[in-house]
């Protein structure tokens, strides 16, 4: 096998990396061990990624003709993937504790994105990853199981949120948390014992318990809590990792992302899209006038909804103009990934995507959708007529459909690739 770039040694190689408890977050967690069984497969590395806005991660993730896996490739020199330890090579396992070996391209490209300035990605190296297919062997049985923290959303009742805090005396940032049988906290799943890591948003690191409690007094009727067993808690010690609440799972969470299949209809699909200003202050799409008994009305949607993904495709970065074109170009269906404004302003009140949370199916992948046939199968594009109801608004049902298709041939001959 391959030796791993820096690694010495046939069997066991001892990985030394500097931990800084006061971000966690700049150094790489490498965790190769020994081969148990001879086999010549290595372990999964983790690393915590964490840019600022104006940066990437500095890598390339490639679907290579011939090669299985999510590749990292062109990892740029002195580049954050480069300085945490990413190698050229390596198949890309997890993202934010979610396996994606499996998964469309697309997809996991989708879940990095929507990952926002900081992702936890799981890798193998090249060699390892093709010994292990070529055993056999499940990779996701490769990486351990319940690594994630939970985010709980709780609403006070008249007994409270009927949770209790302790910690050491004098120990800022450091707090347990005991929960009552069948109260607010229970059921909205915080686990007896777990660790508390945020409040609202914001970690409490720094908090002394009577900051704490007066963070939870001035919460008013409901809090967020993002918690983590003493097992989870350990893994990430260990790893020289922080938890962060984009690694959470969000099972318990009462905001869901919605799918919505629609064919069109006679009369459209029977809705507005309109821009408008988010609770942050960004920019979003929005859907309104939801027709009654129409295929949007029939599909679920609801007044106020905001769109996140068009196809299986994240619309982030958008305009309106843009989207409109992603919502016609099938010809007579769309798939949209929405949600509810009391969902919206909850993940823009703590700064995630709510795509990070959606599940693990593609639209863009489904038999629902097909892709459009091309006569002379090669790139096509028909003519859109679209009529503005009002100022910053389009009136989907009433368009015309565009449609950008590529021949079977083409499709099984290209090679994909993202940066990142």
């Amino acid at each position: 096998m391959k030796q791993t770039k820096g690694l010495e040694g046939d069997k066991k190689s001892i990985i030394k990396f500097e931990f800084n408890p006061k971000d966690g977050i700049d150094n790489p967690a490498l965790s190769l061990a020994e081969d148990t069984d001879g086999k010549d497969v290595g372990e999964p590395r983790f690393y915590l990624l964490s840019k600022g806005s104006t940066e990437t991660f500095g890598f390339c993730l490639n679907e290579e003709l011939g090669c299985r896996g999510h590749i990292i490739r062109q990892v740029e020199l002195g580049g954050i993937a480069q300085r945490r330890g990413l190698q050229d090579g390596d198949r890309l396992l997890q993202v934010n504790g979610h396996f994606v070996d499996h998964m469309d391209h697309h997809r996991v490209v989708q879940k990095i994105k929507a990952s926002g300035n900081q992702v936890l990605l799981a890798v193998l190296d090249g060699d390892s990853y093709e010994a292990a297919k070529a055993l056999d062997r499940d990779l996701s049985q490769m990486l351990p199981a319940d690594i994630r923290p939970r985010l709980c959303h709780i609403t006070r009742d008249k007994s409270g949120f009927c949770f209790s805090v302790s910690g050491p005396e004098g120990v800022k940032g450091t707090f347990q948390l005991s929960v009552q049988q069948d109260g607010p906290a229970e059921r909205a799943g915080v686990p007896p014992g777990s660790w508390l890591l945020e409040l609202n948003g914001a970690s409490v690191r720094s908090y002394s318990h009577a900051q704490l409690t007066r963070k939870l007094k001035q919460s008013g009727s409901k809090v967020t809590l993002l918690v983590a067993s003493s097992a989870v808690e350990e893994f990430y010690r260990l790893q020289g990792l922080r938890v962060m609440a984009a690694l959470a799972d969000t099972s318990w969470l009462p905001f869901k992302v919605r799918e919505l299949h629609m064919v069109k209809g006679p009369a459209g699909y029977g809705f507005l899209l309109k821009e408008a200003d988010c609770s942050s202050g960004a920019i979003g799409q929005f859907l309104w006038d939801v027709d009654v008994g129409l295929p949007a009305e029939q599909a679920g949607m609801k007044d106020g909804d905001r769109l996140l993904a068009v196809n299986g495709e994240s619309i982030e970065g958008l305009d309106h103009k843009q989207t409109v074109l992603r919502i016609l170009a099938r010809d007579d269906q769309v798939t949209l990934l929405v949600i509810d404004p009391a969902g919206d302003e909850f993940y823009q009140s703590i700064g995630l995507s709510p795509l990070l949370f959606s599940e693990d199916s593609d639209p863009a992948s489904s038999s629902h959708t097909p892709s459009l046939p091309s006569p002379s199968g090669s790139p096509g594009l028909s003519h859109v007529e679209v009529g503005p109801k009002e100022p910053d608004s389009w009136l989907v049902a009433a368009a015309n459909s565009i449609g950008i298709t590529q021949s079977p041939h083409q499709e099984e001959q290209r090679r994909l690739h993202q940066a990142f």
